[in-house]
């Protein structure tokens, strides 16, 4: 990319998104809570929760380079976005766990405008270091997701796993009980938002927009653990709003978009398998009103992009 392709990008105003992910899981821990010893996070009423900041660690995780080397993921997206020579300076990631504090503490003291050029996840998410920082500091960031509630109550499995070799002294072989914590089945939608007010403070571009679009749908299957092996998400629904101040009320878009257990007889029973959900999808509400009783269709309110697929 050239430097007047990248200062055209860059320059170009970063939209009002709304969006909705829907997350199945299957015979796996999507999010664990560490006050439960890592069992999946679980509501009073028996529905699941996955945590925005488990959602974003991942996203991180595909753009930060380890030992100097790129991902594979952020490796063809650069290809792809047609990043240019500098991306690895521009695309840093501030929440990495090897950072300098005292160094990134000088640059929001000192060099705000280096920084926001430096760090991506602050650009986007915010500056995590909230107690400190220059009267500039970045308190809220462009993109935000919500807590990811899943639709039905879930079953969570508990099993013992066992070790052939032994990890104590004078024992041949090991156990640990009741470690294998898992959501037998579930589906989740996680809403996020893209917030243009904050673009200008930040220094979040159109750019760094895209490029969290486009992680979404590697966010799982790129970031695999051994209690985390079948999760997907099966949509990522986005809709850019014609008008930045916003054409549409986020919650409508996000009911019409949520999927339902059926049938109504069973919703408050946990799921088998995706055959238990009605899941809308574009074409099916894109004709219809926004609002009942209003003349106007969400096909004319926005633009609408699935990141999923």
């Amino acid at each position: 990319m050239t430097t007047d392709e990248h200062k055209a990008m860059t320059d170009s105003e970063v939209p009002r998104i709304t969006g909705l992910l829907v997350i199945e899981v299957r015979k796996s821990n999507p999010n664990g809570d560490p006050e439960r010893e890592s069992s999946p996070r679980q509501r009073p009423d028996g529905k699941g929760e996955i945590s925005p900041v488990s959602i974003k660690r991942k996203l991180r995780d595909l753009v930060e380079r380890s030992d100097g080397q790129d991902g594979l993921v952020w490796a063809q997206l650069k290809e792809v976005l047609r990043l240019g020579a500098g991306a690895d300076e521009r695309f840093q990631i501030l929440e990495s766990r090897g950072r300098k504090r005292d160094e990134i503490n000088d640059l929001l003291d000192n060099d705000f405008k280096r920084f926001k050029e430096t760090y991506w996840d602050a650009r986007l998410f915010g500056n995590t270091f909230l107690e400190e920082g220059g009267k500039d500091t970045v308190r809220a960031g462009v993109a935000h997701f919500g807590v990811g509630v899943s639709v039905a109550p879930i079953d969570i499995e508990f099993q013992t796993w066992t070790n052939k070799a032994g990890v104590e002294e004078g024992k041949d072989r090991g156990m640990a009980p009741m470690s294998f914590r898992i959501v037998k089945h579930g589906v989740y939608t996680v809403p996020f938002f893209v917030n243009p007010s904050q673009a200008r403070k930040t220094g979040c571009t159109l750019e760094d927009v895209q490029i969290m679009l486009r992680l979404l749908k590697h966010a799982y299957p790129h970031t695999r653990s051994v209690i985390r092996t079948q999760v997907e998400i099966i949509h990522a629904h986005t809709v850019q709003h014609m008008d930045p101040l916003g054409s549409f009320s986020d919650f409508a878009l996000l009911d019409a978009l949520a999927p339902k257990r059926i049938p109504e007889s069973e919703k408050d029973k946990p799921s088998e398998s995706i055959a238990d959900y009605c899941i809308p999808t574009w074409d099916e509400i894109k004709d219809k009103p926004v609002r009942p009783g209003k003349n106007v269709n969400w096909v004319t309110v926005g633009d609408y992009t699935d990141y999923a697929l």
